[in-house]
């Protein structure tokens, strides 16, 4: 069983999910996007899974810092290549367990279910 978590290290509810984790012994990778970066190919098969509303931070600073002109024509190409130069625009944390994804943001009942 292989789990992955995706996000950045200084964020809130990563560390809550990794306090999650680490609690109820699930070893697990994490995944900083500021560091090892993000994969188009990646955040597409969760956009084509999750949705692309439920993928992108419209909540975060940085999505809220972009030009009105950008965000009123943004499409899914152009926001996953967004995300990818700019992975605070990920919802955070996203979960993997064994490739598929459980998770899109922190909620206990929805990681256990998955998990």
């Amino acid at each position: 069983m292989s789990i992955i978590l995706y996000g950045i290290s200084n964020c809130d509810t990563v560390a809550k999910a990794r306090k999650w984790l680490e609690g109820n012994s699930y070893n697990y990778t994490f995944h900083d996007y500021k560091k090892g970066g993000a994969d188009a190919g990646k955040i597409k098969s969760w956009v084509d899974e999750a949705g692309l509303d439920k993928v992108l931070n419209k909540s975060g600073t940085t999505f809220k810092k972009l030009p009105e002109a950008i965000r009123s024509i943004m499409d899914e190409a152009s926001a996953i290549a967004l995300m990818v130069e700019q992975p605070s625009m990920i919802k955070r944390p996203i979960i993997e367990k064994d490739g598929k994804l459980i998770a899109v943001g922190f909620k206990a009942s929805e990681w256990e279910a998955g998990l």
